[in-house]
């Protein structure tokens, strides 16, 4: 019985690991692409490199709309959708389908605070730390916060050279979060 249910928690890891990881790329990519931020970017080209292959294919039938991409959207969704249906299957050997379906848009959407959460944390970090010139990463992190930081920016005004910004951000997006985890629960 011990040896089952370490299995279980190095599959649930597993699971959760290779999944996440990838629809964060296809997340990143989708957000990246939204903000308008440059693919010119060597980290917007490893996104490209490592979606391009499922992406690409799934855009000849799914159009986007507008600004977003539907095709990240719709592959971002499968893939947690999966991603949940597995770690149910491997915790309670069954599958609730309706369960797993809004599961995972809960999922998807608290994948999406989190990214920007993190963001904004790895912009303030790299900006109280070094040289922000030479990171390549700091305009991708700027176009990725600038939509959620400029209306906070019409409000929030700078206290002396400190803006306050990205914490208020960081502050409503962890409201939000508390929020969604608790309507998907």
């Amino acid at each position: 019985m011990l040896g089952m249910s370490v299995g279980v928690e190095i599959a649930s890891f597993l699971i959760e690991a290779v999944f996440s990881l990838y629809i964060a790329a296809v997340l990143l990519r989708l957000l990246l692409g939204f903000a308008r931020a440059s693919f010119n970017n060597p980290l917007s080209q490893f996104l490209v490199k490592i979606t391009n292959p499922i992406l690409v294919p799934m855009r000849r039938f799914i159009p986007s709309i507008g600004s977003i991409d539907s095709s990240a959207v719709i592959l971002a969704f499968v893939l947690t959708f999966i991603k949940v249906s597995l770690l149910f299957l491997a915790q309670t050997h069954s599958i609730q389908f309706p369960t797993s379906l809004i599961f995972a848009l809960g999922e998807l959407i608290k994948s999406i605070i989190w990214i920007y959460i993190i963001a904004l944390i790895l912009q303030a970090v790299i900006s109280w730390v070094g040289n922000t010139q030479s990171n390549p990463i700091i305009p991708l992190i700027n176009s990725l916060t600038a939509p959620i930081l400029r209306p906070i920016r019409k409000i929030v005004p700078l206290v002396g050279m400190m803006d306050l910004s990205p914490l208020v951000a960081i502050l409503g997006l962890n409201i939000l979060l508390i929020i969604v985890t608790n309507i998907f629960r």
